[in-house]
């Protein structure tokens, strides 16, 4: 099968690897798409081979995943070969991610794609849908909040999610934006940090660190989306940053938001695995909406 692998060093290689077989617990996906994340583009640039791996060692690329099972190894009940599912392949040192025509994960983390979600369309949910919603866990209790990015991958999740779970939302986004933002569930929409007035919280999916800082009252919390960039708290302020788990049980509920409208579901493109880096490129460019997608 085709496969999209890197060494770290900023190249993808398109390669031939052995079909991989499910073991004990994991479902084999026939993929559909692979969602194209900014992770996906560290990975290329060495992220993991700064001490998670050996420098050269080759990794898979991609962590979301949509398609249907095609096998189940033993100890798996459901789901069912012919099922429609998605999931999150979370071991990023693996030598297969998402970037190939079949992924082995767990059965556990995948999620059942109800009707009403486009199969290809399901792949950009896992990774955002997930960070957002664990970011939340972490805000303290429901009050005023400013998202960050709000218009981003992350950041559009989260806005739903957070008015859905009756936080008052202040958005940071463009102007061009101002629109999608309200739509998601924001009470205002603001253009810079200044302009947020004071909040209980902020989750800061555009990673602006120390500045928003500045939208938190005194003893309120920061919550980020990188681990290594989480500011030094002041003012009393609690800092800390998500660091995303698969959870097949959790997208499930999730997904019900989707299907139901809370939240909306964007993509920016798709392409096909022999454009991976462009679709990479296409995707790291300023001001994007949604998430570009690879098809086998």
């Amino acid at each position: 099968m085709r496969a999209v692998v890197s060494d770290g060093r900023g190249e993808l290689q398109s390669t031939e690897q052995p079909m991989p077989e499910p073991d004990f617990g994991q479902v084999r996906i026939a993929v559909a798409a692979a969602a194209v994340n900014p992770v996906d583009i560290a990975t290329r640039n060495g992220m993991l081979h700064t001490g998670a791996v050996p420098e050269g060692t080759i990794v898979g690329i991609g962590w979301d995943v949509s398609g249907v099972v095609d096998a189940v190894g033993d100890g798996v009940d459901a789901p069912a070969v012919g099922t429609r599912v998605l999931g999150l392949h979370a071991d990023a040192t693996s030598p297969l991610g998402t970037y190939a025509e079949f992924a082995v994960l767990p059965a556990d983390v995948t999620a059942v794609i109800p009707d009403g979600i486009d199969t290809v369309e399901a792949a950009s949910i896992p990774l955002n849908l997930l960070t957002a919603d664990q970011a939340l866990d972490l805000a303290g209790p429901v009050g005023t909040l400013l998202v960050t990015g709000a218009a981003g991958g992350v950041g559009g999740f989260a806005v739903a999610l957070a008015a859905h779970r009756g936080w008052t939302v202040t958005a940071l986004a463009r102007d061009t934006d101002k629109e999608f933002a309200v739509r998601a569930g924001a009470t205002s929409v603001v253009g810079s940090i200044a302009d947020a007035g004071s909040v209980d919280a902020v989750l800061d999916t555009a990673a602006l660190g120390a500045d928003a800082l500045a939208a938190v009252r005194d003893g309120g919390r920061y919550v980020g989306v990188l681990p290594p960039a989480v500011p030094d708290g002041e003012r009393d302020i609690s800092t800390t940053a998500v660091s995303v788990r698969h959870n097949g049980a959790r997208l499930t509920q999730l997904l019900e938001l989707v299907v139901s409208g809370v939240i909306e579901v964007r993509v920016a493109g798709t392409l096909t695995l022999d454009h991976a880096r462009q679709a990479q490129d296409a995707a790291s460019t300023p001001g994007v909406r949604g998430r570009w997608l690879l098809t086998p």
